[in-house]
């Protein structure tokens, strides 16, 4: 990419779009396209394939998606199903009829089988049964994933697929409803901290193991990636360096300076029993994290309690 080179970012108000305009505009890219969902409708077929037509962008950052945490993905598999699906299928084959010259499409770690040999190498995609809770949301990941292979393969396209690790950060999504585990839990201990609870209730044994990337440096290899790597094959992206949910739990009660106890509802349900992603290839590249977990959970919990409405109050 060049400096003023067209750029779309597709989702650029959520978590990972906006922290991918925050490093383009850091590093001097000057010509962005950036849509607001009132202003483009990307479950649209129509309005999406004249707003190609009209801005023939160079370059596309998928970004956009509907995304939860386990309960809304529960509550809600055919919104995760038919909204994802609809996004990517309008978004790629736009980009293949306007002359698109690469785009970047983001998958989810979750596309990876439930019992996955560890840590999990690209190769292993299709290779077992999905996770149940996520399992809508992954297929259509999955969709995602061979809609750009194959435009790669029948049309000659340059649509490239990155597989990031659980994300979290600046921008994130602290609703108790449908967030991820790690905002779900800075929301929770603060909450606690603030009222003066005793004790704070998290989900499952604290067993399972994650893997977790501030979403900063994630938008840092999707650049390097856009300028670096042109191959249909997917490709992870992560630390390769993992924490069970109980450490996670500890690591944000310190950080958000909660002294109460903690109580595990072992009636509830804990997903993946482990979930780490092996990033040679992209090591090999030449990418690696920047963020250590704690450093970023000091800069996550700073956002939250200036920017968070809720968190003001």
């Amino acid at each position: 990419m060049k400096k003023d080179s067209k750029i779309y970012v597709a989702g650029h108000k959520g978590l990972v779009g906006s922290s991918i305009v925050r490093a383009l505009q850091k590093k001097g890219y000057n010509n962005l396209v950036l849509k607001t969902r009132k202003e483009l409708d990307l479950l649209d077929q129509k309005a999406v394939e004249k707003f190609f037509e009209k801005e023939k962008p160079e370059y596309v950052f998928m970004a956009a998606a509907k995304v939860g945490g386990i309960i809304a993905n529960k509550t809600y598999p055919a919104d995760f199903a038919y909204s994802n699906l609809q996004i990517q299928n309008n978004i790629v084959h736009s980009a293949y009829l306007f002359k698109v010259k690469k785009l970047l499409f983001l998958g989810s770690s979750c596309i990876y089988p439930r019992e996955c040999l560890q840590p999990i190498k690209e190769e292993y995609l299709l290779n077992g049964y999905l996770e149940p809770t996520n399992k809508a949301y992954a297929i259509a990941k999955i969709a995602g994933i061979i809609l750009c292979e194959s435009y790669d393969k029948q049309y000659g396209t340059n649509f490239i697929s990155a597989m990031p690790t659980n994300l979290y950060g600046i921008n994130d999504n602290f609703d108790l409803e449908n967030s991820h585990v790690l905002p779900a839990m800075l929301r929770k201990f603060h909450d606690a901290k603030i009222n003066g609870s005793k004790e704070v209730m998290l989900w499952g044994s604290g067993k399972p193991k994650r893997e977790f990337l501030f979403v900063d440096d994630l938008a840092d290899a999707c650049l390097f990636l856009m300028n670096k790597y042109d191959n249909s094959e997917i490709i992870n992206i992560g630390t390769g360096i993992e924490t069970s949910i109980k450490e996670l739990a500890e690591l944000v009660k310190k950080t958000v300076g909660f002294e109460g106890k903690i109580v595990w509802d072992k009636t509830k349900p804990d997903g993946t029993p482990r979930k780490l992603l092996n990033v040679s290839k992209l090591n090999k590249l030449g990418w690696k994290h920047k963020v250590s977990l704690e450093k970023g959970l000091k800069l996550s919990y700073s956002w939250f309690k200036e920017n968070y409405q809720d968190a003001k109050k």
